[in-house]
């Protein structure tokens, strides 16, 4: 596990590198906008989704520098979403990656502005890679399809709808894992695909899906067994409540074993792709015994 932690660890201070950079450049009026964007996004956090989108580049071949900008998107995607996630009409945490969350330190309203300009600015910055060519124009609508009505936003939404819900089932469940959370996964693992001529775009489309279900159980599951020292959020929140997850449905020893049913389908998938796997592997491993 160590060679998995120390390529984690470059691909990580290699994104960081690029995303302090695009901060010290980003520059907005008020000063109060400018630095609620910044707070949320330099607030750290493990990064996958970039880090998963340099290590599928590696493995495909595609040119890392292309990348980044695809990164740094969806980053600005998933903080601005975190920030929402946050609010009291949502999730209602005070509490994000061990700090206030944005609107306990700007307010409500400077928050829900502060995820609307992470939005936008992501979509612009996608809108620039499109004088890239036609595949740089079909990543851009890709990524911007799994952030949209029909991918994580869908999702965000069921999710508040089956809230107290007394209809709620495995297809409900299933629905929401998939768009409020693989969406973006499958986000950083077809993008470079779709740069490097859709190669294993099917077989990264569905390891994405099945990892971003993983990602969303072990979630659940920390939320029961979890503690704040260690996630740097709330626990105990989903159960008071009543949100509608895996443990809700399944109860928590039977969550645990279809996070490892599922573990072995990520496997299985990335058994049909031929090349270094090895850190994909890796990085299902650390979803799965993850503590934070």
């Amino acid at each position: 596990m160590s060679e998995f932690n120390d390529k984690y660890a470059e691909y990580l201070d290699g994104f960081n590198t690029k995303l302090n950079g695009f901060c010290s450049e980003l520059d907005c009026q008020p000063e109060i906008l400018c630095e609620s964007l910044k707070y949320s996004l330099l607030l750290g956090g493990k990064r996958i989704r970039p880090v998963l989108m340099m290590a599928t580049g590696d493995l495909l071949g595609a040119d890392r520098k292309k990348l980044y900008n695809y990164a740094i998107a969806l980053e600005l995607i998933h903080t601005y979403s975190l920030i929402h996630d946050d609010l009291p009409e949502m999730d209602n945490d005070d509490f994000r990656r061990g700090k206030p969350s944005n609107h306990k330190v700007f307010g409500v309203g400077n928050a829900v502005l502060a995820g609307d300009g992470l939005l936008n600015t992501a979509y612009s910055l996608l809108l620039e890679q499109c004088y890239g060519g036609k595949e740089c124009i079909s990543a851009s609508k890709y990524m911007c399809d799994c952030a949209g009505i029909n991918g994580m936003i869908a999702g965000q939404s069921a999710d508040l709808l089956y809230e107290n819900s007394k209809d709620a089932d495995e297809s409900a469940l299933e629905y929401i894992y998939e768009n409020k959370t693989a969406k973006l996964i499958c986000a950083a693992l077809v993008v470079p695909s779709i740069l490097c001529e859709n190669k294993y775009c099917v077989e990264l489309k569905e390891f994405g899906s099945a990892l971003g279900y993983l990602f969303q159980l072990t979630d659940d599951i920390l939320d029961v067994e979890g503690s704040f020292e260690k996630l740097g959020k709330s626990t105990g929140k989903d159960e008071k409540e009543n949100k509608f997850t895996c443990v809700s449905l399944y109860g928590l020893e039977n969550s645990k074993l279809k996070a490892d049913l599922i573990c072995d389908r990520c496997y299985g998938i990335l058994d049909c792709i031929k090349g270094d796997v090895s850190f994909l592997r890796g990085m299902v491993d650390n979803v799965r015994t993850r503590i934070n």
